[in-house]
């Protein structure tokens, strides 16, 4: 037999039958065995996630870190600057950067967008006169006012490979290269606009005095690990930050002390949309600092909750009769379901079973219809005038609640045989 998904087919309790307290309940001892399984499960899980996170924490780096391996790391270009003879330093912090800005020094700030007002004015300040090279990933609208006078932010553009279109010679050399994100436009005479995507530059050369200037990148993708190997991206990658023989790596730190020093140090100022992970962590809400891959992962977790949900709370239908591959007897099957009933401590379902087929037997030979075979007001009196004078509550056999132990339950059986039997024989 199976089920049609229309109805449930859940056997109601007898007519009579006790609700309050059913067999089914299950003891502390069934739970725990039932639930072990999955508590360990849990337990290995979670077990399993921290040994990989204490793992793996020290060696994983963020994005554009000269350290790390990762696709969306910078590890790459730093060896290959280090093979040709430039110094890479890792500073985390406002004064290291400053305190290292020199006219030989690249200073590369690899999310400008995260430093507060106060920290641009200081960041300035340093550079304008250390007659070096400043590399700007990615700034956006707040950050070129202070870092990049004279120059304005339009809308981002898509990363693709694009010609330089412009007489720079590191340009020049490198030929097509992946650029786009964020695109600039400035009125500064001795500005060089590169790499145009619809009339606006994407990498721009600013030249601040007669040895220093300040490069801006739209994007940071030219510099990733997955992305050096493509186009002329490592060409303009070595060319702009190894034009100096020492190179700061300027990653900016949310613990660094001068983020919460000067007039409204506490509040990042406004990314440029950079659509790169260019907002700033003063905006940023709990959402926004989340790794996308968790986000990603959670989203999927939840959709697969709702489909089991939908899975397991489908209703199911009334009995079907289906053709079986073999010949079953009625004494397997009935031995099959009373197995079933006994595992699942269903004495009452059991009970009930016994009870509604001595009713529906017992009915035919009082003279009740087997349509009032299950109602206590029609079928006790009937059954009560066959009984002779005996101690035998055929209200509580018939009826009763449902029994408290196994052997509660087979006394009833014998009790509803014998029951029987006198109704037949009176």
């Amino acid at each position: 037999m199976t089920r049609s998904p229309t109805a449930t087919s859940t056997p109601a309790p007898a007519p009579g039958a006790s609700s309050s307290t059913t067999s089914v309940s299950r003891t502390p001892g069934q739970v725990w065995r039932r639930t072990r399984g999955l508590l360990l499960a849990a337990l290995l899980l979670v077990a399993a996630g921290i040994t990989f996170a204490a793992v793996g924490s020290g060696g994983e780096h963020g994005r554009l870190d000269p350290r790390s391996p990762d696709p969306y790391g910078s590890r790459a270009v730093a060896e290959l600057l280090k093979d040709r003879g430039v110094t890479v330093d890792v500073v985390t912090t406002l004064d290291e950067a400053t305190d290292a800005a020199g006219p030989d020094t690249t200073l590369l700030v690899a999310g400008p967008n995260m430093l507060t007002d106060y920290q641009r004015h200081v960041l300035r300040g340093a550079v304008g006169d250390a007659s070096g090279r400043t590399v700007l990933v990615a700034p956006g609208r707040t950050s070129v006012g202070t870092l990049a006078p004279h120059v304005s932010v339009e809308l981002p553009g898509p990363v693709d490979p694009h010609p330089p279109r412009c007489d720079l010679p590191a340009a020049r050399s490198a030929g097509t290269v992946e650029t786009g994100g964020l695109r600039y436009r400035t009125d500064a005479r001795d500005a060089v606009s590169c790499y145009p995507v619809d009339g606006y530059p994407t990498y721009l050369v600013l030249r601040e005095h007669a040895s220093g200037d300040t490069v801006l990148l739209g994007s940071p993708d030219l510099l990733y690990n997955d992305r050096l190997d493509q186009q002329g991206n490592a060409s303009l990658a070595l060319q702009t930050l190894g034009s100096r023989p020492h190179l700061v790596w300027y990653l900016p730190s949310l613990t660094d002390p001068s983020a919460t020093a000067g007039p409204g140090g506490q509040e990042n100022q406004e990314g440029g949309g950079d659509g790169d992970g260019g907002t700033t962590a003063g905006e940023s809400g709990f959402v926004d600092l989340i790794p996308s891959g968790w986000l990603w992962g959670t989203l999927q977790l939840a959709f697969a909750a709702v489909l089991a949900a939908i899975w397991r709370g489908r209703r199911l239908g009334p009995l079907v009769t289906e053709r079986l591959p073999v010949a079953i007897r009625a004494s397997e099957s009935t031995e099959g379901r009373a197995r079933l009933y006994r595992k699942a401590n269903a004495r009452d379902r059991a009970a009930a079973t016994l009870r509604s087929a001595t009713r529906n037997r017992l009915a035919p030979l009082v003279g009740v219809s087997p349509r009032d075979a299950q109602s206590p007001g029609t079928l006790l009196p009937a059954v009560s005038a066959r009984l002779d004078a005996s101690d035998t509550d055929a209200g509580a056999l018939l009826f009763g609640p449902a029994p408290a132990d196994d052997a509660a339950l087979v006394l009833l059986t014998d009790q509803l045989d014998a029951l029987e039997r006198e109704v037949r024989t009176s």
